[in-house]
């Protein structure tokens, strides 16, 4: 008994953990991604979408007896219900066809029977909110012409719609006033500089309201209840997005709201007692309910390891649905009787087999880059890691270009802190979220100081005592994809390996076939990335694909097949020029998935194909 107690005592000196759980990636997934917060009529039942089933379908709480019920059965095309009806329990939903990313809106009725309202085979239409009366919504759709998503109203009585819109201007549509009169309008000239207009439906009179000077964002948000005023977003004379308020009448502006961080969105309750606006702190949502009848914001619910999300209020304002969790549980919807303050979880997300011990902390964390620019970035440590039992670390870079590494669950990144990876979320120059001057320090100069940024990121890495600074990789999808070949291109020396999800490769093909409902984007994807039809040779220059002689480390590489973004024949090329050289290429396709894997068991197959990968040769067991 000595020996054992000396010998433990020795195990826990040398920072060792003992009884560490791994979970297998089944366990995981068996967590469920809720989403969605719609009230029916009469406050009983609130309207989800889940994925429990292994794809998303439509769900529905009863908030007396906190049972759930599935309303939809896809088990192939992942279903996102919209809204319950006004009067009704019969709801909207949308849906693709398999990750294509051409929406359409269904109605489901409540005998289960369902009917496309915007049929086309290439008609892409998006739901833009209910009219104030109830008896129409309106939607977006390119149904006229791929490029120019224009503004209709469907009416809900007969399901006849009628364009009130013509969009040659490929404007942003934000909001329609509470009396229909008006339009809320957005033009982007580039990612740091764009304009908002008014339309007056009635009189076919469309305003400019944002005359200015030099690189300045104008972006609705919502009209006022009343329809008198129009409230926006802008960045002028700040690094930050602030609130403001267009008086539709005299056409004077007022000061609303400004923090140190972006204002994402500001929006009211029904009758306009509550204002609820949420901030962008520091890679974290806050959320802020101000009581307009009491002058005071209203008190939420304090729950511990974690944030609120996200908040909606019913017609009543009796109730307010919101979602809290953290880096190591998934977001739960809860709801809050806003008279007693009493509030209740209806949702359990977690898979209660996974012990969140066994999991990693989030640590919002700066490192200095080449130049001495603070870099942002979010760490998950594994728990079993220490000076004496040192982690491989993955470098992980989001989409975009100009996303943000967040703090939240991500089931793919806690599977790899789990099972020993070290995970740094960098957010590089050109990220959101730190000011519109460091959002644009990458704009055409991708593969250069962003790409940079990550390979710094490793002397951050290397200086903690619990990684392994010489087993680093890079993963990234989307444009996080386009930075793992990159660096594996660019920079050969730097990374041990790379995991590239659906990544650009070739962007002179991308950028010469993105959607063509981006439209309203086009001008701003050039200005960022650079203009493939007069600067062709500047993105053959940062094309991974055109460099892969240099390419000496493994890759793994996932694509969907269906991907209108990132086509698969980018990904099919970029294998077949990595494999030419002699070098490890893994190649994974989905046929049933576009960008990015919604399906469960494609979400399970692209994770345990990660960490096969990883294992095999960056841990090198």
């Amino acid at each position: 008994m000595k020996i054992k107690l000396i010998g433990l005592c020795l195990m826990m000196l040398m920072g060792c953990e003992t009884n560490h759980q791994e979970y297998s990636i089944e366990a995981f997934m068996n967590t469920t991604s809720i989403g969605g917060a719609s009230f029916s009529p009469d406050e009983k039942s609130i309207l989800i979408r889940s994925n429990q089933s292994g794809i998303y379908n439509a769900y529905e709480i009863n908030i007396d007896s906190e049972t759930t019920t599935q309303l939809t059965y896809s088990d192939s095309t992942s279903i996102f219900p919209i809204s319950y009806f006004p009067k009704d329990k019969r709801f909207l939903y949308r849906g693709d066809q398999n990750g294509n990313e051409i929406w359409h809106i269904y109605v489901h009725n409540e005998d289960g029977s369902t009917h496309d309202l915007t049929p086309g085979e290439k008609s892409r239409s998006l739901f833009s909110g209910w009219a104030y009366d109830e008896e129409s919504f309106y939607y977006t759709s390119n149904h006229r012409d791929p490029k120019y998503m224009d503004i209709y109203e469907l009416n809900i009585n007969s399901f006849e719609s009628k364009m009130i819109y013509q969009n040659d201007e490929a404007f942003n549509f934000s909001d329609v006033s509470n009396d229909g009169k008006y339009l809320a309008l957005n033009k982007t000239h580039t990612r740091d500089n764009s304009d908002m207009y008014l339309y007056d439906i009635q009189n076919d009179e469309l305003k400019l309201l944002s005359s200015h000077e030099g690189n300045i964002n104008h972006s609705p948000s919502s009209f006022s209840v009343d329809s008198k005023s129009l409230y926006f977003l802008t960045d002028a004379n700040s690094e930050f997005d602030y609130l403001k308020k267009y008086n539709i009448s005299d056409g004077t502006i007022e000061y609303v709201q400004k923090e140190d961080w972006d204002i994402w969105y500001s929006y009211y309750s029904y009758s306009g007692r509550y204002r609820v606006t949420g901030i962008n702190v520091d890679s974290q949502t806050e959320i802020e309910v101000f009581d307009h009848i009491k002058h005071r914001p209203v008190r939420l619910p304090q729950l511990p390891a974690g944030s609120i999300s996200s908040v909606a209020i019913s017609k009543s304002e009796k109730y307010m649905a919101f979602y809290h969790g953290s880096a190591k549980s998934p977001a739960d919807l809860y709801l809050l009787d806003v008279r007693s303050k009493k509030y209740e979880k209806l949702t359990d997300a977690m898979n209660p087999d996974v012990d969140s011990k066994y999991l990693g902390v989030a640590k919002v964390i700066r490192f200095k880059s080449f130049d001495g620019l603070d870099i942002p970035a979010v760490y998950y440590k594994p728990p079993q890691a220490s000076s004496k039992n040192r982690a491989p670390a993955i470098v992980r870079v989001h989409g975009g270009p100009g996303g943000q590494a967040r703090v939240g669950y991500r089931a793919s990144t806690q599977f790899l802190v789990n099972h020993g990876y070290a995970v740094l979320d960098i957010n590089n120059r050109g990220s959101s979220g730190y000011g519109k001057t460091f959002q644009t320090l990458d704009d055409q100069a991708h593969g250069e100081g962003d790409l940079d940024d990550c390979v710094w990121a490793m002397n951050w890495l290397k200086k903690q005592n619990h990684v392994d600074g010489e087993k680093i990789g890079i993963l990234g999808g989307s444009y996080g994809g386009y930075m793992v070949m990159a660096s594996l291109a660019f920079r050969p020396d730097a990374f041990d390996v790379g995991v590239n999800l659906f990544g650009v490769t070739n962007w002179v093909r991308t950028m010469k076939s993105i959607p063509p409902w981006w439209e309203a984007a086009r001008e701003s994807l050039y200005k960022e990335m650079g203009n493939p039809h007069t600067q062709e040779e500047y993105l053959y220059s940062i094309s991974p694909l055109f460099h892969a002689n240099n390419i000496t480390k493994p890759v793994l590489v996932l694509q969907g097949a269906n991907d209108p973004r990132v086509l698969q024949v980018e990904s099919d090329e970029m294998v077949e020029a990595v494999r030419a050289q002699g070098v490890p290429a893994e190649y994974v396709v989905f046929p049933d998935e576009g960008h990015g894997f919604a399906k469960k068991k494609n979400q399970i197959a692209s994770n345990e194909a990660i960490l096969n990968f990883l294992d095999k040769y960056l841990k090198g067991e």
